[in-house]
């Protein structure tokens, strides 16, 4: 995968962000997504998360944290689409 294609997403950032937002802790959040709040905490460490677990932090948080994923895919596609017609 060329260089270009791979976008720079800390999306265990993001979420660490949004529950400091919503005031809410890793053992809450584990709580909720039925998962053990110190191998959460190391999740949430990391700057790739599994798409399941996402999914449930998304979901717990009331936030698509997708959403950054498939913003940068939109971008990415469109600025082929206008090299492509050059």
């Amino acid at each position: 995968m060329h260089q270009e294609t791979t976008p720079h997403i800390d999306i265990g950032l993001a979420v660490r962000q949004k529950m400091s937002e919503q005031g809410t802790t890793i053992a809450w959040l584990a709580r909720q997504i039925d998962c053990d709040s110190s191998n959460l905490g190391k999740q949430l460490q990391k700057t790739h998360i599994y798409p399941e677990l996402l999914l449930k932090i998304s979901i717990a948080l009331k936030t698509n944290f997708f959403e950054q994923y498939s913003h940068y895919c939109q971008q990415f596609v469109e600025k082929k689409e206008d090299n492509s017609e050059r």
